[in-house]
């Protein structure tokens, strides 16, 4: 049984050179979750963004920006929020990307489907989910991670690799962080896989993915390969035992002895 709707919400969203989209995205999130907080994760962004966004918090305490020295990568971003999450005792986080490609008008359908599950992602590949203005070569190339992370990482979802989540933050902290190899665009699945190993539910709500609406896409063909090359070696490991058995030692040492030892 789930532990119910959560009460204390964050809203996490990593940034970088995003100063075209993030007054209207603070606006919109707000507006979605009222009673939601909003931390954006800025990576020393050359065009403000980080700025922009202390000014928006100076008039709204809900909203708050955390400042990296300077561009370390989606993974460590969102592994920050997390950590954020779980130091401020939050129920719930919910990250989203910060180029409107997650609309926030999905975000209370994010969180009602956390009275079901440990984790909610925003899905593409559910019914009533889809893309719209999506390359076809990006439309291929996802559906594509996906198969393979279902056949490597026996992962039961059709969006593996979507980024648009929800998760309760008591399974977060079941995580061993430092076993996260990903930094990059491989993180999302290997997040997802190791709060399963960590005990997590998961399900999926539809959404319709949009493209960017302002600036450039972050992918490129070397973080791409990379990211390929992650999944593989994991699902590897996977599929010899090596990393259930490393969970398993993780919450051990996170839950105590049972009380029959």
């Amino acid at each position: 049984m789930q532990e119910g709707l959560p009460a204390r919400v964050l809203v996490s969203v990593a940034t970088y050179n995003e100063a075209g989209n993030v007054r209207e995205l603070v606006a919109q999130i707000r507006a979605a979750l009222p009673a939601a907080h909003l931390l954006v994760v800025d990576d020393n962004s050359p065009d403000g963004t980080g700025r922009i966004v202390d000014e928006l918090g100076a008039a709204d305490p809900h909203v708050h920006c955390l400042h990296r020295a300077g561009k370390l990568g989606l993974g460590t971003a969102i592994i920050t929020a997390m950590r954020y999450a779980i130091a401020n005792d939050y129920d719930a986080m919910i990250n989203m990307d910060a180029d409107f490609s997650h609309p926030p008008r999905y975000l209370p359908a994010m969180l009602e489907g956390m009275r079901r599950t440990d984790i909610v992602i925003g899905s593409r590949y559910v019914p009533g989910g889809g893309s719209e203005q999506w390359p076809l070569s990006r439309q291929f190339m996802s559906r594509g991670v996906n198969l393979l992370v279902r056949g490597l990482l026996r992962i039961p979802v059709h969006d593996a690799s979507g980024g648009f989540r929800a998760y309760r933050v008591s399974k977060l902290r079941r995580v061993n962080f430092a076993r996260m190899k990903s930094k990059g665009y491989s993180f999302q699945q290997e997040m997802l896989y190791r709060c399963l190993l960590a005990g997590a539910t998961v399900g999926e709500t539809p959404i319709i993915f949009a493209n960017r609406k302002h600036g450039q896409s972050k992918v490129s063909l070397k973080e791409t390969t990379r990211s390929l090359y992650t999944i593989v070696r994991l699902g590897v490991r996977a599929m010899l035992g090596v990393e259930r058995r490393a969970a398993r030692r993780d919450r051990a040492a996170t839950d105590g002895p049972s009380p029959a030892d």
